[in-house]
C-alpha cells in the first residue's frame, strides 16, 4: 500500500464534494460515499510513496506553513479508460502549487515516488468516484454536475494517510467534524 500527505476541505466546500457523492450514490453509481469510514473526507493529495516516515511529520508542517490555503474547485476530469475515476479539477493557485511544491522537495527521497506527483507532472482533483465504467461515465459526469464550478474556499488542514493501517493523523490545521 503507499502513504499519503493530503489537504483537507474547509467545511464549505466539503459540504459541496459530499453532495456530489450522494447524488453518485442516489443514482446506483459508484461513489465515495460509499466508504463508511470515519476518516473518508474529500481531500487534495500532495504527495504518496510507499512509505513517509513519522519523523517527517514536522517537517511536512513545515512544507506546508501558514494554513489556510485558498482554493478552487473546477469542472469534472476522469483518469483512466475501461474504468475511470471521476474527479473534480482543482485550479492549481500559485498558493497551490507553492505549497505542492515544497511538501514533495521535503519528502522526494522517501520510497516509492511515483512520476505523476512530481511538480509539473501533478494534478490537483478532489476524487468523486473509482472503478466508474467507462458505458457508466456520461450518466456519472451528468449526475455529478457541475453546478458549483469555480466554488471558492480554502484548505484547513494537513493529514497523514496510511493505506496499509487505513490511519489517519493531523500534522497542521484542524478538520472540520468527520462525517461518514
Amino acid at each position: 500500500m503507499v502513504q499519503s500527505v493530503e489537504v483537507v476541505l474547509d467545511d464549505e466546500l466539503d459540504s459541496a464534494v459530499r453532495a456530489q457523492w450522494a447524488r453518485l450514490r442516489e443514482a446506483g453509481l459508484d461513489s465515495q460515499g460509499r466508504i463508511r469510514a470515519e476518516t473518508n473526507r474529500p481531500h487534495v493529495t500532495l504527495f504518496v510513496a510507499q512509505a513517509v516516515p513519522p519523523e517527517l511529520d514536522e517537517t511536512i508542517r513545515a512544507a506546508v506553513g501558514p494554513l489556510p490555503v485558498p482554493i478552487r474547485l473546477g469542472g469534472i476530469v476522469v483518469f483512466g479508460s475501461r474504468r475511470v475515476t471521476l474527479a473534480r479539477a482543482v485550479v492549481p493557485s500559485a498558493d497551490l502549487l507553492a505549497v505542492h511544491a515544497r511538501v514533495y522537495d521535503a519528502l522526494r527521497g522517501c520510497p516509492g515516488v511515483p512520476e505523476h506527483i512530481r511538480p509539473g507532472d501533478w494534478t490537483p482533483h478532489v476524487t468523486l468516484a473509482r472503478r466508474v465504467p467507462a458505458h457508466d461515465l456520461g450518466r456519472a459526469v451528468v449526475t455529478a454536475g457541475t453546478r458549483h464550478a469555480g466554488e471558492s474556499g480554502s484548505v484547513t488542514a494537513v493529514r497523514r494517510w496510511d493505506g496499509t493501517a487505513k490511519r489517519e493523523w493531523f500534522v497542521a490545521g484542524m478538520p472540520g467534524p468527520a462525517r461518514a
